[in-house]
């Protein structure tokens, strides 16, 4: 039986997060941890966050083996953004679009 855990209004760029997200899915879920453990950019951590959430939804919810959990789907969408303006030369301001995402992942127990 399939769990999940979202995270969303993250400070995090989509096409950033999305890969290191590709990194981790299909894995299993103590695989997927110690690969972004070593991962150094920023998305990481919060993907990290994330999963484990997972799997304490899993646990509680349902009586699975932690051991036999793996990472079904992981993605990450985005969310809106911030938009801001920079001055420019010449009395010009242009948009600063500070980026959200929505980070969805399901883990499953492997038959």
């Amino acid at each position: 039986m399939e769990t999940r855990a979202i995270t969303r209004f993250v400070h995090l760029s989509p096409r950033r997060a999305r890969l290191v997200a590709d990194q981790v899915r299909g894995k299993k879920v103590e695989e997927a941890l110690n690969v972004l453990k070593f991962i150094p950019q920023r998305p990481a951590s919060v993907l990290a966050k994330a999963l484990r959430s997972a799997v304490a939804n899993a646990e509680a919810t349902q009586s699975v083996d932690v051991d036999r959990l793996y990472v079904k789907r992981i993605t990450v969408d985005g969310g809106g953004m911030w938009k801001r303006f920079m001055p420019r030369a010449m009395g010009r301001g242009t948009r600063v679009r500070k980026r959200l995402s929505h980070i969805t992942v399901v883990v499953d127990e492997k038959a």
